[in-house]
């Protein structure tokens, strides 16, 4: 009887021992954010139901970046030209990253962004980059911003490493967001990078 006590006693203790959680890495910090009011925007109006964040989606404005632009000038502009021109309810994508790797809020992330293509963006947390990576080259602070802005979405939302793709990964009508940008995730570089300030491994 002793011996089988004692033997119970171990099973017990070896099975505690194989069930104990694993240390989990620390989530990433929240990136610095410039709110809509900082930059001199409007507020959306969110009547609808909040979307359940799936997907983290990378984007490039498409148009020549002018060094000296100011991009709160350029956001108040896109802002005006999406509500009264497009008819959309606000700037069509949740964060816009500028070249010194500053990201601005745009339309709350509540609420699904637009598109001019056939994709649906409901789910999608939408990331632009400005410039046009298909002729410009992206900055080491944009990029740096866009993997820092992903891992914290991707850890806020519980997301995994495959929920990051581009507007061309989901739509046929478009080569967003650029060559030069989508090199990064085409390789593997981007997701990796996520990755690391997760403690995940990148899917192959």
């Amino acid at each position: 009887m002793r011996a089988a006590a004692a033997l119970l006693g171990l099973a017990i203790t070896m099975a505690g021992c194989a069930s104990a959680p694993s240390v989990r890495p620390a989530l990433p910090p929240a990136p610095a954010l410039i709110s809509v009011q900082a930059w001199g925007g409007t507020p959306g109006d969110v009547t609808a139901p909040p979307q359940r964040i799936t997907h983290i989606t990378l984007h490039h404005q498409g148009e020549i970046w002018q060094d000296g632009t100011d991009p709160a000038a350029y956001l108040r502009r896109l802002q005006q030209w999406s509500r009264l021109t497009k008819r959309w309810a606000d700037i069509p994508y949740h964060y816009v990253i500028a070249p010194d790797g500053r990201i601005f809020t745009a339309r709350p992330l509540a609420q699904a962004g637009d598109t001019n293509t056939e994709y649906d963006p409901r789910g999608h947390a939408l990331l632009m980059l400005v410039g046009n990576f298909e002729e410009q080259q992206l900055t080491p602070a944009q990029l740096e911003s866009a993997v820092a802005l992903s891992a914290w979405l991707a850890a806020t939302h519980g997301l995994g490493l495959d929920a990051i793709a581009s507007h061309k990964d989901f739509s046929r009508q478009t080569v967003c967001p650029g060559r030069n940008l989508y090199a990064y995730l085409e390789s593997g570089w981007f997701r990796t990078e996520v990755g690391k300030r997760l403690g995940l491994q990148a899917p192959r």
